[in-house]
């Protein structure tokens, strides 16, 4: 993914812009200048989430993350700019397709398909649900939604299995390359940009953790779980477990694809694809349990592999060992066993979690409750279509990668992404304006100055969203100590 696929990895790399930036010895000059860049828009982007602050009030509904910028109509249907640096950080970062894609799956999902089947709110489904239950609207938008990811993920899978599995036979690359970066290197052995790639391939696959090491681990780990999460969780089986463990590789395959995309990890839609499916085998015997439980599992095996991706182009671009990132992957691993168990504890015995009337209401835990009651009933029970529906667009993922494959480049550079287009119909349409403004300030500058674009996009990128994630701690402890926001920004029709 990071070599023959060159993802971006957005978070990644501006990890790795903001540690290059402080050890650059490719020039004293342009590394000054970079490090002066990256503090002043990581210092602006901090100033702007904490002013953001004060005006954000309580609850969800309040400041400039829910200012109708196009309106109140559009923004009913979550078109609409909420001044976020983090997502203007990530469409510079991210290529103008991808930016585009993510635009066009909103306006194809927001724009037309939500409003077209909330008309028939009544007919296809009841008509005085609430916005979160999945037998109502909620219901397209994850199913579809999966059933895009799992169409452009599966495609790219069984790709690059056959491309693999055919460079091995033909023994055509003594690093089991894939030919499309090989061929790229050759004819530009002159370049210094290549060079400097080549450097950070030979240092990056030095290192590499070997497929057994691999491969066995995983199979021990399943074979720990298999084993003692029945003992916890009895209405989980052993062999759910086990065919979850099955399952999870070619997920998280598409997962971590899709985050190198977009930036955006999406375990939890994953995870309840699972849920769903053994708390409707399971049943009324401890349905809900199991599949809560199966979630949990998918979740994290999810998750951890784009994390892990993230930190990898973090390596990659930093020159650093493969194998060094795994081991403290490693260990902050088995930090978390212990630091989250005590933080949950902590938040469990001094708050109300779980209160609808307090600060602490944790909606998706009753929202994958209320999934899990939903898979024990089955499939019968989701909206009119709905099934029909995902198989279309799962199909239409398949043929849109079809097609880019075999049109020219001139062509297949401009059609859009299933993955990233994906992401919207779950999400909403508010960030695809913050990463299409992103990538807008990214073609006029690289119209106006290329080179300072090269030179200093990754330093701008990465403060804003370095500045804008740095907030959230002070955010956090603020919260904490139950200091609320001094005023609430609404808007409403006049």
């Amino acid at each position: 993914m990071i070599l023959d696929y060159k993802l971006t990895y957005p978070s990644g790399t501006a990890t790795a812009m903001l540690i290059n930036s402080f050890h650059n010895n490719t020039g004293a000059e342009l590394a000054g200048n970079q490090v002066k860049c990256l503090g002043k828009y990581l210092s602006l982007s901090l100033f702007w989430s904490c002013f953001k602050w004060f005006f954000s009030g309580i609850g969800d509904a309040c400041g400039f993350d829910h200012f109708p910028t196009l309106g109140l109509t559009l923004f009913k249907n979550t078109f609409y700019f909420d001044f976020s640096p983090t997502f203007i950080g990530c469409g510079m970062i991210c290529p103008h397709l991808v930016n585009c894609s993510v635009l066009l799956g909103a306006i194809i999902s927001w724009g037309f398909l939500w409003p077209s089947i909330s008309q028939h709110a009544g007919d296809w489904y009841p008509a005085d649900l609430e916005a979160n239950d999945f037998k109502g609207l909620y219901g397209y938008k994850v199913f579809i939604a999966i059933a895009i990811i799992l169409g452009d993920g599966l495609y790219n899978l069984i790709k690059i299995i056959i491309v693999t599995v055919k460079e091995i036979c033909n023994k055509s690359s003594k690093q089991q390359h894939l030919p499309v970066f090989t061929d790229i290197l050759d004819k530009s052995k002159t370049s210094e940009l290549m060079r400097e790639k080549k450097k950070r391939d030979d240092i990056f696959l030095k290192d590499r953790i070997p497929l057994e090491f691999a491969v066995s681990g995983y199979v021990g780990l399943a074979a720990i779980s298999t084993a003692i999460i029945p003992l916890i969780f009895p209405p989980l089986k052993w062999y759910f477990v086990l065919c979850t463990y099955l399952v999870a590789p070619g997920l998280a395959f598409c997962n971590s694809y899709g985050a190198g995309l977009t930036d955006m990890s999406m375990p939890s839609t994953y995870g309840k694809t699972g849920l769903f499916i053994v708390a409707s085998i399971v049943g009324n015997n401890g349905g809900v349990i199991a599949g809560l439980a199966a979630c949990g599992i998918m979740m994290s095996i999810v998750s951890t592999a784009a994390d892990l991706m993230q930190d990898f182009k973090t390596g990659y671009l930093t020159l650093s060992s493969a194998k060094s990132m795994f081991v403290t992957q490693l260990l902050g691993t088995a930090m978390g066993c212990i630091i989250a168990p005590l933080t949950f504890w902590l938040f469990w015995t001094a708050f109300d979690i779980g209160d609808p009337d307090g600060l602490y209401k944790a909606p998706y835990a009753v929202i994958y409750r209320e999934m899990a009651i939903l898979g024990i009933e089955g499939f019968t029970k989701l909206p009119k279509h709905c099934l029909a529906l995902c198989c279309g667009f799962f199909i239409a993922s398949l043929i849109v990668n079809l097609i880019r494959e075999i049109t020219p480049p001139k062509i297949s550079k401009l059609i859009p992404l299933p993955m990233a287009m994906a992401g919207p119909f779950y999400i909403g349409a508010y960030f695809t304006i913050d990463m299409f403004i992103g990538t807008v300030i990214m073609f006029v500058w690289e119209r106006m100055n290329k080179k300072d674009a090269d030179d200093y996009s990754g330093a701008v990128a990465s403060g804003l969203i370095c500045g804008d994630g740095i907030w959230t701690i002070p955010s956090a402890v603020l919260s904490i100590l139950r200091i609320n926001p001094p005023i609430c920004m609404y808007f409403g029709p006049s």
